[in-house]
């Protein structure tokens, strides 16, 4: 199935070019985002700040890969698509930030943009050019244990983060079915299809909510938020 997939993909064709030029672009600038967002929160967790300074450094590694991805193929990254892409969840991270929220912090970068980005690279990589897919495969295996890290701190303030958690998730959901509306075209031409992209993100955020303490009526109601936002 995934060779049938594959196969039926032009990597060389100027409409995949075009269509990875604004993916590609939007992995290189999660991946800055990332960056920046755990250095910022190395700053409001200081005794945690040895270790969000090391998942720091694994981002901007990750960013490096995807622009390789990129140049292996002659593709010039879409990166102002990718700013205005990100602008939403960027603009709630840094106002959070302001106001010392660490736990909305948390949920924006632990979960919600690694859940995307595990589903995004889950769907991606039996699609994938043989050499992003190895690039790929490297990273997600990294991206599981970013997300452990918010799972693990969340989960052991639990009860004092339960209300700005529910607070920040019914602010930041709906942001995701936006993103992945706006390209669902692009990810088609790629051969990743939105149904499969939103099912996989719902599971890895259902798990990361259920690990950090919620109940399952709490996960179904918490996950509603993105659904009425789609």
């Amino acid at each position: 199935m995934q060779i049938a997939a594959n196969a039926a993909i032009d990597f060389q064709s100027e409409t995949y070019k075009d269509a990875y030029s604004r993916i590609n672009a939007i992995v290189i600038e999660g991946e800055q985002e990332a960056h920046e967002n755990y250095i910022q929160l190395g700053e409001m967790i200081p005794e945690e700040k040895e270790e969000l300074i090391r998942l720091s450094k694994m981002e901007n590694r990750h960013k490096k890969g995807f622009e390789a991805c990129g140049r292996n193929l002659s593709v010039t990254p879409d990166m102002d698509f990718a700013r205005e892409f990100f602008s939403g969840l960027h603009k709630n991270f840094q106002d959070a930030a302001a106001q010392g929220q660490i736990v909305t912090c948390l949920l924006i970068q632990s979960l919600i943009i690694e859940c995307f980005a595990i589903a995004a690279y889950n769907i991606y990589i039996p699609v994938a050019d043989d050499f992003a897919r190895k690039i790929t495969e490297g990273v997600v295996k990294d991206e599981y244990s970013h997300l452990n890290y918010g799972e693990v701190w969340l989960k052991n303030h639990f009860e004092e983060s339960k209300a700005e958690l529910e607070q920040a998730n019914r602010q930041n959901l709906p942001l995701v079915w936006k993103m992945l509306n706006s390209v669902e075209d692009d990810a088609s031409v790629l051969g990743m299809e939105k149904e499969s992209l939103v099912e996989d993100f719902m599971i890895q955020y259902g798990e990361a909510l259920s690990n950090i303490g919620f109940t399952t009526r709490d996960i179904m109601r918490l996950s509603a938020y993105g659904l009425t936002g789609a």
